[in-house]
């Protein structure tokens, strides 16, 4: 039963890394951000952004680094509860 949990939060944290990945790429290209799609993307990483964002001092630096972090923050928070696990 414990490698069905692993094997389960191990995903949903692959599933939002790639997601992160994915809105990134959306930012470097034209696309229309009112499809269901991309809603739906903005709106299950938003959760994770925002609170970076707000603690990140981003003014004139002209690059979001809150992906970057979120990115970082989610592996890391995933060995964490994988090493719990085991």
């Amino acid at each position: 039963m414990g490698s069905i949990l692993e094997l389960l939060v191990s995903n949903i944290f692959s599933v939002l890394q790639i997601l992160l990945v994915v809105r990134v790429v959306m930012s470097w290209i034209p696309h229309n951000s009112n499809t269901d799609w991309a809603k739906t993307i903005y709106s299950l990483t938003d959760i994770i952004l925002k609170p970076i964002q707000e603690n990140l001092p981003t003014r004139n630096m002209g690059f979001d680094f809150s992906p970057v972090i979120a990115f970082f923050l989610l592996g890391v928070i995933k060995n964490i509860i994988l090493s719990i696990a085991v």
